[in-house]
Protein backbone atom coordinates (compact mmCIF):
# COMPACT_ATOMS: atom_id res chain seq x y z
CA UNK A 1 0.00 0.00 0.00
CA UNK A 2 2.70 2.41 1.23
CA UNK A 3 4.87 1.51 -2.59
CA UNK A 4 1.41 2.24 -4.10
CA UNK A 5 0.82 5.46 -2.69
CA UNK A 6 4.21 6.84 -3.23
CA UNK A 7 3.88 5.76 -6.61
CA UNK A 8 1.05 7.63 -7.13
CA UNK A 9 2.45 10.56 -5.93
CA UNK A 10 5.22 10.47 -8.72
CA UNK A 11 2.80 10.05 -11.47
CA UNK A 12 1.17 13.19 -10.16
CA UNK A 13 4.61 15.12 -10.15
CA UNK A 14 5.52 14.15 -13.68
CA UNK A 15 9.03 14.67 -13.56
CA UNK A 16 12.18 12.77 -14.77
CA UNK A 17 13.79 12.60 -11.43
CA UNK A 18 11.00 11.09 -9.65
CA UNK A 19 10.34 8.42 -12.13
CA UNK A 20 14.21 7.11 -11.87
CA UNK A 21 13.58 7.35 -8.34
CA UNK A 22 10.71 5.36 -8.50
CA UNK A 23 12.39 2.73 -10.85
CA UNK A 24 15.17 2.15 -8.33
CA UNK A 25 12.87 1.92 -5.51
CA UNK A 26 11.03 -1.03 -7.09
CA UNK A 27 14.08 -2.67 -8.31
CA UNK A 28 14.79 -2.32 -4.02
CA UNK A 29 11.71 -3.75 -3.22
CA UNK A 30 12.02 -6.64 -5.99
CA UNK A 31 15.51 -7.84 -4.56
CA UNK A 32 14.34 -7.25 -1.18
CA UNK A 33 11.89 -10.22 -1.89
CA UNK A 34 14.51 -12.45 -3.13
CA UNK A 35 15.46 -13.81 0.37
CA UNK A 36 15.36 -17.17 1.52
CA UNK A 37 15.06 -18.64 5.00
CA UNK A 38 15.87 -22.58 5.68
CA UNK A 39 11.87 -24.01 7.22
CA UNK A 40 13.34 -27.42 7.60
CA UNK A 41 16.20 -29.56 7.17
CA UNK A 42 16.85 -33.27 7.90
CA UNK A 43 18.90 -36.34 7.26
CA UNK A 44 17.33 -38.65 5.00
CA UNK A 45 17.92 -42.13 6.74
CA UNK A 46 19.34 -42.91 9.95
CA UNK A 47 20.47 -46.43 9.27
CA UNK A 48 22.25 -47.05 6.10
CA UNK A 49 22.72 -50.73 4.43
CA UNK A 50 25.80 -49.08 2.61
CA UNK A 51 28.91 -47.19 3.79
CA UNK A 52 29.10 -44.68 1.60
CA UNK A 53 26.81 -42.04 -0.29
CA UNK A 54 27.21 -39.61 -2.96
CA UNK A 55 25.34 -37.56 -5.62
CA UNK A 56 21.43 -37.30 -4.65
CA UNK A 57 19.23 -36.46 -6.77
CA UNK A 58 15.24 -35.16 -5.53
CA UNK A 59 11.89 -35.05 -7.16
CA UNK A 60 8.58 -33.64 -6.77
CA UNK A 61 6.72 -37.17 -8.22
CA UNK A 62 3.22 -35.70 -6.98
CA UNK A 63 2.18 -32.40 -4.92
CA UNK A 64 4.21 -32.49 -1.94
CA UNK A 65 5.10 -36.32 -2.05
CA UNK A 66 9.27 -36.57 -3.18
CA UNK A 67 11.81 -39.13 -4.20
CA UNK A 68 15.04 -39.12 -3.61
CA UNK A 69 17.84 -40.71 -5.27
CA UNK A 70 21.99 -41.29 -5.13
CA UNK A 71 24.98 -44.08 -5.50
CA UNK A 72 25.70 -45.82 -2.30
CA UNK A 73 28.33 -49.20 -1.48
CA UNK A 74 31.73 -49.73 0.16
CA UNK A 75 32.76 -46.65 -1.32
CA UNK A 76 32.87 -44.87 -4.73
CA UNK A 77 33.81 -47.06 -7.47
CA UNK A 78 33.58 -50.03 -5.69
CA UNK A 79 32.01 -53.00 -7.80
CA UNK A 80 29.18 -53.08 -4.72
CA UNK A 81 27.62 -49.33 -5.60
CA UNK A 82 23.69 -49.18 -6.10
CA UNK A 83 21.20 -46.50 -7.18
CA UNK A 84 19.23 -46.19 -3.65
CA UNK A 85 16.04 -43.83 -3.28
CA UNK A 86 13.98 -43.13 -0.59
CA UNK A 87 10.43 -41.08 -0.58
CA UNK A 88 9.10 -38.70 1.82
CA UNK A 89 5.05 -38.26 2.00
CA UNK A 90 3.91 -35.57 4.72
CA UNK A 91 7.42 -34.47 5.66
CA UNK A 92 8.28 -38.32 6.47
CA UNK A 93 11.38 -39.92 4.62
CA UNK A 94 11.08 -44.17 3.83
CA UNK A 95 13.99 -46.64 4.79
CA UNK A 96 16.35 -46.69 1.32
CA UNK A 97 15.81 -48.92 -0.64
CA UNK A 98 18.10 -50.54 -3.93
CA UNK A 99 16.53 -49.37 -7.21
CA UNK A 100 18.93 -50.06 -9.41
CA UNK A 101 22.53 -52.06 -10.19
CA UNK A 102 24.35 -53.51 -12.24
CA UNK A 103 24.17 -57.49 -13.20
CA UNK A 104 27.90 -57.68 -14.02
CA UNK A 105 28.93 -55.88 -10.78
CA UNK A 106 30.15 -52.64 -12.43
CA UNK A 107 29.37 -49.95 -10.39
CA UNK A 108 26.56 -47.07 -10.87
CA UNK A 109 26.88 -43.17 -10.38
CA UNK A 110 25.08 -40.11 -10.66
CA UNK A 111 21.72 -40.93 -10.83
CA UNK A 112 18.94 -38.50 -11.92
CA UNK A 113 15.19 -38.55 -11.62
CA UNK A 114 13.42 -36.44 -14.04
CA UNK A 115 9.36 -36.61 -13.95
CA UNK A 116 8.37 -35.47 -18.03
CA UNK A 117 5.33 -33.53 -18.90
CA UNK A 118 3.52 -36.84 -19.24
CA UNK A 119 4.38 -37.82 -15.66
CA UNK A 120 6.34 -40.51 -16.51
CA UNK A 121 9.44 -40.90 -14.19
CA UNK A 122 12.39 -41.53 -15.40
CA UNK A 123 15.68 -42.54 -13.62
CA UNK A 124 19.14 -41.90 -15.30
CA UNK A 125 22.49 -43.28 -14.36
CA UNK A 126 25.72 -44.46 -15.42
CA UNK A 127 27.60 -47.45 -15.00
CA UNK A 128 31.09 -48.51 -15.46
CA UNK A 129 34.14 -48.67 -14.38
CA UNK A 130 35.00 -45.01 -13.93
CA UNK A 131 33.74 -41.61 -15.16
CA UNK A 132 35.75 -41.99 -18.75
CA UNK A 133 34.33 -45.33 -19.75
CA UNK A 134 30.92 -45.33 -18.13
CA UNK A 135 27.70 -45.34 -20.32
CA UNK A 136 24.04 -44.10 -19.72
CA UNK A 137 21.48 -46.26 -18.61
CA UNK A 138 17.43 -45.44 -18.12
CA UNK A 139 14.98 -46.74 -15.97
CA UNK A 140 11.18 -45.62 -16.30
CA UNK A 141 8.25 -45.62 -13.75
CA UNK A 142 4.61 -45.03 -14.63
CA UNK A 143 3.11 -45.04 -10.73
CA UNK A 144 5.46 -42.71 -9.39
CA UNK A 145 8.87 -45.02 -8.18
CA UNK A 146 6.73 -47.88 -6.91
CA UNK A 147 7.53 -50.47 -9.82
CA UNK A 148 10.62 -49.97 -12.51
CA UNK A 149 10.90 -51.16 -15.63
CA UNK A 150 14.10 -53.34 -16.77
CA UNK A 151 16.88 -51.07 -16.90
CA UNK A 152 18.22 -50.38 -20.53
CA UNK A 153 21.22 -49.26 -21.78
CA UNK A 154 21.25 -45.55 -23.87
CA UNK A 155 22.22 -45.57 -27.41
CA UNK A 156 26.24 -45.29 -27.90
CA UNK A 157 27.60 -41.89 -27.55
CA UNK A 158 24.42 -40.61 -25.16
CA UNK A 159 25.10 -40.93 -21.60
CA UNK A 160 21.91 -39.00 -20.32
CA UNK A 161 21.56 -36.17 -17.78
CA UNK A 162 25.05 -36.35 -16.05
CA UNK A 163 24.43 -35.05 -12.66
CA UNK A 164 21.46 -32.44 -12.91
CA UNK A 165 17.65 -33.31 -14.22
CA UNK A 166 16.97 -32.21 -17.88
CA UNK A 167 14.52 -29.62 -18.60
CA UNK A 168 11.29 -30.13 -20.59
CA UNK A 169 10.42 -26.77 -22.37
CA UNK A 170 6.60 -25.92 -23.21
CA UNK A 171 6.81 -27.07 -26.62
CA UNK A 172 7.75 -30.42 -24.98
CA UNK A 173 11.52 -29.97 -26.12
CA UNK A 174 13.89 -31.98 -23.97
CA UNK A 175 16.96 -30.51 -22.96
CA UNK A 176 19.20 -33.24 -20.66
CA UNK A 177 23.01 -31.47 -19.63
CA UNK A 178 25.77 -33.68 -19.92
CA UNK A 179 29.56 -33.98 -20.37
CA UNK A 180 32.25 -36.27 -21.09
CA UNK A 181 35.73 -36.52 -18.89
CA UNK A 182 38.87 -37.92 -20.64
CA UNK A 183 42.67 -37.79 -19.70
CA UNK A 184 42.87 -34.79 -22.38
CA UNK A 185 39.80 -32.46 -21.81
CA UNK A 186 36.23 -32.29 -19.68
CA UNK A 187 33.50 -30.99 -22.68
CA UNK A 188 29.83 -30.15 -21.46
CA UNK A 189 27.01 -30.79 -24.28
CA UNK A 190 23.27 -31.10 -24.32
CA UNK A 191 21.77 -34.43 -25.12
CA UNK A 192 18.24 -32.63 -26.75
CA UNK A 193 14.87 -35.09 -27.83
CA UNK A 194 11.57 -33.82 -29.30
CA UNK A 195 10.11 -36.81 -28.99
CA UNK A 196 10.01 -37.18 -25.00
CA UNK A 197 13.20 -39.16 -24.99
CA UNK A 198 12.31 -41.80 -27.39
CA UNK A 199 15.25 -40.51 -29.13
CA UNK A 200 18.63 -38.06 -28.73
CA UNK A 201 20.09 -35.30 -30.67
CA UNK A 202 23.45 -34.23 -28.88
CA UNK A 203 24.62 -30.80 -28.76
CA UNK A 204 27.95 -29.60 -28.35
CA UNK A 205 28.66 -26.63 -26.32
CA UNK A 206 32.38 -24.46 -27.29
CA UNK A 207 34.32 -27.64 -28.40
CA UNK A 208 37.15 -25.30 -29.43
CA UNK A 209 36.88 -23.44 -25.63
CA UNK A 210 40.00 -23.26 -23.38
CA UNK A 211 38.22 -24.25 -20.26
CA UNK A 212 37.20 -27.71 -19.10
CA UNK A 213 33.68 -28.12 -17.70
CA UNK A 214 31.54 -30.93 -16.81
CA UNK A 215 27.94 -31.51 -15.02
CA UNK A 216 25.76 -28.61 -16.36
CA UNK A 217 22.88 -26.82 -14.70
CA UNK A 218 20.06 -25.82 -17.61
CA UNK A 219 18.15 -22.19 -16.50
CA UNK A 220 15.46 -20.77 -19.02
CA UNK A 221 14.94 -16.78 -19.54
CA UNK A 222 11.51 -15.00 -19.77
CA UNK A 223 12.92 -13.90 -23.17
CA UNK A 224 13.62 -17.95 -24.23
CA UNK A 225 16.95 -17.61 -23.63
CA UNK A 226 18.97 -20.56 -22.40
CA UNK A 227 22.32 -20.48 -19.69
CA UNK A 228 24.46 -23.31 -19.11
CA UNK A 229 26.25 -23.46 -15.56
CA UNK A 230 29.21 -25.61 -15.16
CA UNK A 231 31.43 -27.20 -13.04
CA UNK A 232 35.32 -26.48 -13.78
CA UNK A 233 38.63 -26.89 -13.28
CA UNK A 234 39.38 -23.32 -13.95
CA UNK A 235 38.16 -22.06 -10.31
CA UNK A 236 34.83 -20.89 -11.76
CA UNK A 237 31.35 -21.94 -12.06
CA UNK A 238 31.12 -21.31 -16.22
CA UNK A 239 28.50 -20.50 -18.49
CA UNK A 240 27.29 -21.03 -21.94
CA UNK A 241 23.66 -19.01 -23.37
CA UNK A 242 21.58 -20.49 -26.11
CA UNK A 243 19.38 -18.34 -28.12
CA UNK A 244 17.30 -20.82 -29.58
CA UNK A 245 15.94 -23.48 -27.44
CA UNK A 246 19.56 -25.36 -27.41
CA UNK A 247 20.27 -26.05 -30.98
CA UNK A 248 23.80 -23.49 -30.41
CA UNK A 249 25.32 -22.37 -27.51
CA UNK A 250 27.69 -19.87 -27.38
CA UNK A 251 31.66 -19.43 -26.33
CA UNK A 252 31.71 -20.42 -22.97
CA UNK A 253 32.96 -18.11 -19.85
CA UNK A 254 33.28 -17.68 -16.20
CA UNK A 255 30.68 -16.32 -13.87
CA UNK A 256 30.97 -14.16 -10.93
CA UNK A 257 30.91 -17.85 -8.67
CA UNK A 258 34.03 -19.38 -7.32
CA UNK A 259 34.15 -23.32 -7.99
CA UNK A 260 36.35 -25.88 -6.21
CA UNK A 261 36.23 -28.22 -8.58
CA UNK A 262 32.85 -29.00 -7.41
CA UNK A 263 29.17 -30.45 -8.62
CA UNK A 264 26.59 -27.71 -8.39
CA UNK A 265 22.85 -27.28 -9.48
CA UNK A 266 20.63 -24.28 -10.32
CA UNK A 267 16.63 -23.59 -11.00
CA UNK A 268 15.01 -20.80 -12.15
CA UNK A 269 12.42 -19.62 -9.69
CA UNK A 270 8.60 -18.79 -10.12
CA UNK A 271 9.46 -14.77 -10.32
CA UNK A 272 12.57 -15.41 -13.42
CA UNK A 273 15.24 -14.75 -10.98
CA UNK A 274 17.95 -18.18 -10.66
CA UNK A 275 18.73 -19.75 -7.93
CA UNK A 276 22.18 -21.82 -7.45
CA UNK A 277 23.52 -24.24 -4.91
CA UNK A 278 27.31 -24.25 -4.68
CA UNK A 279 30.51 -24.80 -2.58
CA UNK A 280 32.19 -20.81 -2.21
CA UNK A 281 35.75 -22.25 -2.17
CA UNK A 282 38.81 -22.32 -4.68
CA UNK A 283 40.69 -25.37 -6.26
CA UNK A 284 43.07 -26.98 -4.08
CA UNK A 285 45.95 -29.66 -4.26
CA UNK A 286 43.32 -32.40 -3.66
CA UNK A 287 39.96 -32.01 -6.27
CA UNK A 288 38.00 -33.40 -2.84
CA UNK A 289 39.50 -30.28 -0.66
CA UNK A 290 37.24 -26.69 -1.13
CA UNK A 291 33.44 -29.09 -0.26
CA UNK A 292 33.15 -27.92 3.69
CA UNK A 293 31.17 -24.54 3.04
CA UNK A 294 27.90 -25.26 0.93
CA UNK A 295 25.32 -21.66 -0.27
CA UNK A 296 22.53 -20.68 -2.01
CA UNK A 297 22.73 -17.78 -4.62
CA UNK A 298 20.30 -15.37 -6.59
CA UNK A 299 20.74 -13.54 -9.52
CA UNK A 300 18.26 -12.06 -12.03
CA UNK A 301 20.17 -11.74 -14.97
CA UNK A 302 22.47 -14.79 -14.82
CA UNK A 303 25.37 -12.58 -14.54
CA UNK A 304 25.60 -10.74 -10.96
CA UNK A 305 24.70 -13.67 -7.62
CA UNK A 306 24.46 -12.52 -4.48
CA UNK A 307 24.18 -15.29 -1.54
CA UNK A 308 21.25 -15.83 0.28
CA UNK A 309 22.05 -18.38 2.41
CA UNK A 310 24.12 -20.77 3.89
CA UNK A 311 23.86 -24.15 4.42
CA UNK A 312 27.03 -25.65 5.66
CA UNK A 313 30.16 -24.54 7.51
CA UNK A 314 32.24 -27.22 9.09
CA UNK A 315 36.46 -27.03 8.32
CA UNK A 316 37.55 -30.65 6.92
CA UNK A 317 33.79 -32.04 6.10
CA UNK A 318 32.34 -32.53 3.00
CA UNK A 319 29.28 -31.03 1.47
CA UNK A 320 28.86 -31.69 -2.33
CA UNK A 321 27.14 -32.57 -5.09
CA UNK A 322 24.11 -30.31 -4.45
CA UNK A 323 20.28 -30.96 -6.42
CA UNK A 324 17.83 -28.39 -6.44
CA UNK A 325 13.93 -28.10 -7.59
CA UNK A 326 11.41 -25.81 -7.30
CA UNK A 327 8.32 -27.60 -5.59
CA UNK A 328 4.44 -27.50 -6.82
CA UNK A 329 3.90 -24.23 -3.61
CA UNK A 330 7.00 -22.56 -4.10
CA UNK A 331 9.25 -23.94 -1.61
CA UNK A 332 13.00 -24.90 -2.53
CA UNK A 333 13.71 -28.19 -1.69
CA UNK A 334 17.79 -29.42 -1.81
CA UNK A 335 19.57 -32.48 -1.39
CA UNK A 336 22.98 -33.36 -1.06
CA UNK A 337 25.92 -35.07 0.25
CA UNK A 338 26.69 -34.90 4.28
CA UNK A 339 29.83 -35.80 4.54
CA UNK A 340 29.56 -39.45 2.44
CA UNK A 341 27.46 -40.95 5.56
CA UNK A 342 24.13 -39.46 4.54
CA UNK A 343 22.09 -37.56 2.24
CA UNK A 344 21.02 -34.53 3.75
CA UNK A 345 17.33 -31.93 2.57
CA UNK A 346 16.98 -28.47 3.20
CA UNK A 347 13.79 -26.74 2.53
CA UNK A 348 14.13 -23.08 1.72
CA UNK A 349 10.73 -20.80 1.76
CA UNK A 350 10.79 -17.29 0.46
CA UNK A 351 10.23 -14.30 2.25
Amino acid sequence: MLLLLVATFFLILQDEATFFLLLLMQSFFAFSQASWKQSQAELIFDKAPFAQCHASTIVEYAPGKFMAAWFGGAHEGNKDVQIWASTSIKGVWSAPIAIASDSMRHPCWNPVLFLDQKKVLHLYYKVGPNPRDWWGMEQVSTDNGKSWSPAKRLPDGILGPVKNKPLQLADGVIISPSSKETDKAWRAFIERSTDGGASWQLVPVDTAGKYDIIQPSVLQYADGRLQLLCRSKQGSVMQSWSNDKGLTWGAVSPTSLINPNSGTDAITLRNGWQMIVYNPDKPSKEWSEGRSVLNVAVSRDGQTWTDVANLENKPGAEFSYPAIILAKDGKVHITYTYDRKNIKHVILTAQ
